[in-house]
């Protein structure tokens, strides 16, 4: 076989000596338009997971690259005058120089021919049978084939630039550090032993301010010198082309490709792909793409069969590494969000932030910093000084509301078909009761009508009749000294309500014996039926809601939510996918505000206990509610007395398209309680207490909704 490599990076060297390796007969040949030596890079970065991925593929060139590395144990973050170092965090470096020379070397010595100063089209390449493409980000050769690649790139909102230093930093270094600009904050690992790599990022308005966008090269080192002169101590900062610039993110739909001419043409590295730098991913990602593509040629006879397995076994792979990638990109262009942590849970969070490392792996890797972490969440909520244990987060006090919650877990039972119009029985009381008796420190119920006419079901339960005080109040009183604090959810169905048992499907109307609906506007939910526009009954819904809560009180319930999103009545008014109203209910964001705001105000003149909303963060629809809507509408109800929010996305409408991940909701939490400063509930795929402890300990939210596995 005939294979022709274009760039001479890591992806590209890897791949050609691992493919000549396993079968001496190919002709390989690689392609490289700068001299030899060229690079623009600093040090290369890599865990000992991949360490052991490069022995099993090539063990000479593994030894040669362990020979030469720098290696730490440690990630040292300094911010607001302090440092706190985390142990167990296994990283080796090498000089990107020094990695391509080993590269060079080995393909050398297995007969790859190398052609440096060689820039070739992709057509001078038809007479290949496979073509290698490693020349990067702006590849020319996918550029050829980009109908059929069909790559995408998004570029970050921080800026960012690359330098290096004699400064021998002996660990991972995090550097946050604000100033009259703004905040700038700094990547720092050795990987040499003599020289490390520095990388300053900063957002667009910290960039502009100190007047970065118009400064020449050594106008940009003298600045971060004098602002990172203490971390430096006293080195300088080296640059190579060095510029500030946006991360661009690459996916490309497919990976391989069959040129006009029949030659095979497959993506590796960033051709393919790039991830952020923060997570230090781009050199591994490209040599283990070559490995999986060298593997796969080895392991089949057909060139497309052997392309379709790599791609297949490789893409989701990557695509994972992409989201991690995200998160952590996420996270340090909205680090401002966090400056008002305190040290300890702003290390955690760090550390935490792209998802792949959570509290208990963080335990594993280094006891000692969390327990530190233990110990200040423990001491900052009890505002007292703790025993020498401390418990960990998801099993700490929170006040709320003047109230106090035994710890951050939440139950919340799943309602089952009543049949009593409204008077909840055992069926649905029963799982009720044992959330109470579980040691969660809360319990929240499933939603509860407000009225005969706003039940989901016919067999919702609810609060709208004097007969059902009776059972919520024994159901409650039936766990003697509970430690958990139990919350009603008061809802109306509004477009959602009248359908069939939830046990039967989904939304799925009633054939008969159904009631009327009412919504913000005239707009029907899936195949329920075309509700009314709510006008002149808004009072006569006010004050279901109110006698609702009158109830709860005599029931003894010691919250209420009051249910905001999901399609249901209140969130119809919110979202403009559903209202689309001309009076002043409608129309902008204040006054889709108006009438929540009026059921709102009027529980909060009744109701003296704590008080919450569930609020949709996102429609995950174009058009509809975004991050930045919610956040306005959780400030005003905060100046409005709210103590908390659920946090809920989706379901305005059941046309919208879910980005389910295991913190697919902690997100936007994350920024509503960070940015809105209020206290969050949040729910998704929590089904481990570490997970509830990586959330609280990382101040991401308060409260989490537990899901245990059944």
């Amino acid at each position: 076989m005939k294979i022709a490599t274009v760039g001479a990076g890591p992806g590209g060297l890897y791949s050609s000596l691992l493919i000549k390796k396993a079968d001496p007969a190919c002709e390989v040949t690689v392609f490289e338009k700068n001299p030899r030596g060229a690079t623009y890079g600093w040090g290369v970065v890599f865990s000992d997971t991949t360490l052991t991925s490069f022995r099993e593929a090539d063990y000479r060139t593994y030894a040669e690259i362990v020979d030469h590395f720098v290696m730490w144990d440690a990630i040292d973050v300094r911010f607001k005058g302090e440092l706190v170092r985390c142990g167990g965090q296994v990283f080796s470096g090498i000089s990107r120089v020094r990695l391509l020379d080993i590269l060079q070397s080995r393909c050398e010595e297995l007969d790859v021919d190398l052609r440096f100063e060689r820039e070739v089209a992709p057509g001078d390449l038809a007479d290949y049978d496979l073509v290698i493409a490693a020349d990067g980000i702006h590849s020319a050769t996918r550029a050829a084939h980009a109908h059929q690649f069909r790559p995408r790139i998004d570029e970050g909102r921080a800026r960012y630039i690359w330098y290096g230093t004699t400064c021998p930093f002996d660990s991972f270094t995090f550097v946050f550090k604000a100033n009259d600009h703004g905040l700038f904050q700094v990547h720092a690992y050795p990987f040499d032993g003599r020289l490390s790599t520095f990388i300053v990022e900063c957002d667009e308005q910290a960039w502009r301010a100190a007047e970065l966008d118009e400064a020449t090269e050594e106008e940009s080192i003298a600045y971060c010198e004098k602002l990172f002169a203490e971390e430096l101590r006293g080195h300088g900062l080296m640059s190579n082309q060095s510029r500030w610039i946006t991360f661009p993110t690459l996916t490309t739909r497919r990976w391989h490709v069959a040129a006009p001419s029949g030659t095979a043409v497959v993506l590796v590295g960033d051709a393919a792909h790039t991830a952020h730098f923060s997570i230090g991913s781009g050199t591994k990602l490209a040599m283990e793409d070559a490995a999986a593509l060298a593997h796969s040629v080895g392991e089949h006879d057909d060139l497309g069969s052997a392309l379709a397995d790599y791609e297949l076994v490789r893409k989701p792979v990557v695509e994972r590494f992409q989201e991690a990638a995200r998160q952590s990109q996420s996270y340090f262009e909205s680090t401002a969000r966090y400056l008002d942590l305190d040290p300890e849970q702003f290390v955690f969070h760090l550390l935490t932030r792209s998802g792949r490392i959570d509290y208990a792996s963080l335990k594993l890797r280094d006891p000692y910093l969390v327990e530190r972490v233990d110990r200040w969440f423990a001491v900052r909520e009890r505002a007292e000084a703790m025993p020498v244990a401390a418990p960990p987060p998801a099993f700490t006090p929170l006040e709320l509301g003047g109230d106090m919650v035994a710890n951050r877990i939440v139950l919340a039972p799943v309602s089952t078909y009543t049949g009593h119009d409204g008077q909840p029985d055992d069926a649905y009381l029963e799982p009720l009761v044992k959330a109470l008796e579980s040691g969660a420190g809360l319990v929240v119920t499933d939603e509860i009508a407000v009225s005969d006419h706003a039940r989901v079901t016919l067999g919702d339960a609810g609060l709208y009749r004097d007969e059902h005080v009776d059972r919520w109040s024994r159901a409650i009183a039936s766990v003697p000294g509970r430690a958990a604090k139990i919350a009603a959810r008061l809802n109306h169905s509004g477009p959602r309500g009248a359908t069939m048992p939830r046990s039967v499907g989904l939304d799925r109307p009633l054939a008969s014996g159904a009631w009327p609906l009412l919504a913000a506007s005239p707009l029907a939910y899936a195949a329920n039926q075309v509700p009314h526009e709510l006008t002149g009954a808004m009072s006569d819904v006010i004050d279901d809601f109110v006698g609702a809560a009158r109830r709860a009180e005599e029931c003894g319930f010691d919250m209420l939510v009051v249910e905001m999103g999901r399609g249901y009545l209140l969130g119809t008014f919110l979202s403009s996918l559903t209202n689309l109203r001309s009076d002043g209910y409608g129309g902008s964001l204040k006054g889709r505000m108006r009438f929540p705001l009026e059921v709102f105000d009027a529980l909060r003149r009744v109701w003296d206990k704590p008080l919450g909303a569930a609020v949709c963060a996102t429609d995950w629809q174009s058009g509809g509610t975004s991050i930045e809507d919610a956040q306005v509408v959780v400030n005003e109800l905060k100046s409005h007395g709210c103590d908390f929010v659920e946090v809920t996305a989706g379901w305005t409408t059941p046309n919208f398209k879910p980005l389910y991940d295991p913190y697919f909701i902690t997100s936007y939490s994350d920024r509503i309680r960070n940015e809105c400063a209020i206290a969050t509930v949040v729910g998704g795929s929590i089904t481990t207490t570490d997970r509830i402890n990586t959330i609280v300990a990382g101040g991401r939210a308060d409260l989490c909704i537990f899901r245990p596995p059944a």
